[in-house]
């Protein structure tokens, strides 16, 4: 599962797929659609798309002639199961969520 994640938070780092992801909410969309809105090249956006699809975020399908990405919401759900395991702490507690994995990770300080 860590390794999942691993992928998951790595594709989530980038802005240009997070966009990716936020357009794909609305409905399942042609590549070409998807890259409509981006400043850079097809092949660029296609990258973008195989490590959404390698984390498992989105799912590629061939109708027809045309390539179409639907968002997949299972990895999303994963990461999300593991980011409310920090939800003990109050939102602006950062000393407690230190504190925490000064424990967890052991301070090597």
């Amino acid at each position: 599962m860590a390794h999942d994640l691993d992928h998951v938070f790595s594709a989530l780092a980038d802005p240009t797929r997070r966009a990716i992801l936020e357009m794909l909410l609305e409905d399942d969309m042609a590549v070409t659609d998807v890259a409509e809105p981006f400043e850079m090249s097809l092949a660029a956006v296609s990258k973008h798309l195989a490590i959404l699809t390698r984390a498992g975020l989105i799912h590629q399908e061939k109708r027809g002639r045309l390539k179409w990405c639907k968002l997949d919401p299972d990895a999303m759900r994963a990461a999300s199961v593991w980011m409310q395991g920090f939800g003990q702490f109050e939102a602006l507690d950062l000393d407690g969520l230190e504190r925490f994995l000064a424990q967890e990770l052991g301070d090597t300080a």
